[in-house]
C-alpha cells in the first residue's frame, strides 16, 4: 500500500500543501521502503472540478492513504468509493506527515471538509 501526500514541492521533505485539488505536487511514498514518486498535479490551475481531476489522477496509483487539508464533497465520494482512506495533516514535511501517520496520529477525514467548486 502506498500513501499520498499533497506537498507544495517535489520530495519527502517538501512542506505539504493542505489543498488537494490545487496542490502542487502529489508525493507517493511506500512507507516501508520510503521509495517515492512526486507526481505533477495537472489540476492545479482547472477552473472548477479540480477535485475531482485530482482523484482521478492519482487512483490508479496504487494509493491506500491520502494525506491531505482539505477534500471537497465530490472528490471525498470519488476517493471513499475507490477505498482510499483520508488523513489530515496541515503543514510540515512530507515525511513528518509519513510518520505521523504510522504512529496513529492522524485524524482521519470522515466527510468532505471543503466545500469544493465542482463544475462536472
Amino acid at each position: 500500500m502506498k500513501i499520498c501526500v499533497t506537498a507544495s514541492d517535489t520530495g519527502l521533505e517538501a512542506p505539504v500543501d493542505p489543498h488537494f485539488g490545487r496542490c502542487k505536487y502529489f508525493v507517493v511514498v511506500d512507507p516501508e521502503s520510503m521509495e517515492f514518486e512526486s507526481i505533477a498535479n495537472g489540476q492545479g490551475s482547472a477552473s472548477g472540478g479540480a477535485g475531482v481531476q485530482a482523484a482521478q489522477q492519482i487512483i490508479g496509483e496504487g494509493i491506500g492513504v491520502l494525506i491531505t487539508g482539505s477534500v471537497g464533497p465530490n472528490a471525498f465520494s470519488l476517493l471513499s468509493s475507490e477505498g482510499i482512506e483520508m488523513k489530515i495533516s496541515l503543514a510540515g514535511p512530507v515525511i513528518e506527515a509519513i510518520k505521523a501517520y504510522g504512529s496513529g496520529s492522524l485524524e482521519t477525514i470522515e466527510a468532505a471538509n471543503s466545500p469544493g467548486k465542482s463544475k462536472m
